[in-house]
């Protein structure tokens, strides 16, 4: 048996569905559905990411989701205005938005209401 051809998606868990489902959906404005108590992303190029509910639940400690964008700025102050707040993390160089640049990319990074990490990246 092979799992070459398999279709395959990623998931992650939060502890609050209805308070994901208002964040993915009206503040970040991604296309979702929701059947037997679990959402669906719907992200460019086909890549559905089944989001779950945990009693457990304990935010990732890494990147959860990366966004890449054409205007980096840009987004930020879209999403800055929606109301999302941008990480500020020690040590590391960040612009008064909250965007770093490793050299060959510049990145942002901002959480969902779980505290899961989520990104928006620009090329160059």
């Amino acid at each position: 048996m092979t799992l070459t051809y398999t279709r395959a998606f990623s998931g992650f868990a939060v502890n609050d569905l209805q308070k994901a489902r208002e964040f993915y959906s009206e503040t970040l404005g991604l296309n979702l559905s929701e059947a037997n108590d679990l959402l669906t992303l719907h992200l460019a190029g086909d890549r559905d990411t089944l989001i779950y509910p945990k009693p457990d639940f304990v935010p990732a400690t890494y990147t959860i989701l990366n966004f890449e964008v054409d205007d980096i700025e840009k987004t930020v102050d879209d999403l800055t205005t929606r109301g999302v707040k941008f990480e500020r993390y020690d040590g590391m160089k960040q612009d008064e938005r909250g965007i770093h640049s490793d050299g060959e990319r510049l990145i942002a990074w901002f959480t969902d209401p779980a505290g899961n990490v989520i990104s928006v990246l620009q090329q160059p």
